[in-house]
């Protein structure tokens, strides 16, 4: 212990010496902060510079997305490569489906919403919704159209459930593959094109289609000119959102091949709202003849059902 005193003390007149010998010297502290420089202590008091860096998608908020998605990856064929796809939560799908409703000009739905979390959970169930809400809707709507006509007999078309899945679902998968494949070609071609992946395009279009499930609740109301305001005010709020997401992706290839891409998704995407109105909604009626009832008194009885 004495020998340790001694030392310190020796350590600390040598310190005092050096002092002497140059007053201007400066002297540091573990216990004292390191100072941020200038430059990056500016950066760091910027408002909202993390927000902007997320909305524009500049390069370190896509390196940053990038490297957590390669921190969640896993082999193809486990249990846990599949569970990303649905790790996502209540409020998050609450986001979506709000920024898909309201959408806000100039903000790409992607950056803002989906490329920190791609999930399938919100497009499933979507979907699903869809389905049962519209083969549900058509069928109360028929129902509701004829109440009342002695001649008519209710029957429940269960089939329109299997062809309202097979609709949406082929149109929520098939659409993006084409859609994604021809970015992916047109990024071959054109290096300024900036492509989605195939992940993020199925959530653009399945949380794009949620503002028909309440649109398909309201056709049950038996009144053509009703259905169709309904239809074009829908197809604005949803094809605005495919449109704000895609074009950024295709401005800069050939102006004919851009307005052209644009045109299709929207295309496809009204003969969808116009397809299940016509069919589910507006069909026309067929005359399907009655079976002959006997009477006890030796006549037939022939009624009449549509």
């Amino acid at each position: 212990i004495a020998c340790l005193v001694m030392y310190l003390f020796a350590e600390f007149d040598d310190a005092a010496n050096l002092l002497a010998a140059n007053p201007d010297a400066t002297t540091i502290s573990i216990d004292e902060p390191v100072e941020i420089p200038k430059n990056q202590h500016s950066r760091l008091q910027e408002p909202g510079r993390e927000e902007d860096d997320e909305l524009l998608g500049t390069d370190d908020s896509d390196k940053t997305e990038l490297l957590a998605g390669q921190k969640k990856s896993a082999p193809f064929w486990t249990f846990e490569y599949y569970q990303t796809f649905f790790d996502v939560d209540t409020y998050q799908v609450l986001d979506r489906i709000k920024g898909s409703v309201f959408p806000v000009p100039g903000k790409n739905f992607v950056r803002l919403y989906i490329r920190s979390n791609p999930d399938l959970y919100g497009p499933f169930w979507i979907c699903a919704t869809l389905v049962f809400t519209i083969a549900v809707s058509g069928n109360l709507s028929n129902f509701f159209i004829h109440l009342g006509k002695p001649t008519y007999h209710y029957v429940p078309e269960f089939r329109k459930v299997s062809i309202a899945a097979t609709t949406i679902y082929a149109y929520a998968w098939l659409v993006p593959l084409a859609l994604w494949g021809f970015l992916m070609w047109r990024n071959s071609k054109v290096m300024n094109i900036v492509s989605y992946s195939f992940l993020e395009i199925v959530c653009v279009y399945g949380y794009s289609l949620f503002i028909y499930i309440p649109t398909a609740i309201l056709w049950i109301i038996p009144q053509k000119v009703v259905r169709w305001v309904l239809v074009v005010f829908s197809l604005c709020l949803s094809g605005s959102v495919l449109v704000m997401t895609f074009w950024p992706v295709v401005r800069d290839d050939n102006r004919r091949i851009a307005v052209a891409t644009v045109a299709t998704i929207l295309l496809l995407h009204a003969l969808l709202a116009v397809g299940c109105l016509a069919y589910f909604f507006d069909a026309p009626e067929l005359d399907i003849p009655a079976p002959i009832i006997p009477s006890h008194n030796g006549t037939t009885v022939i009624t009449k059902s549509h």
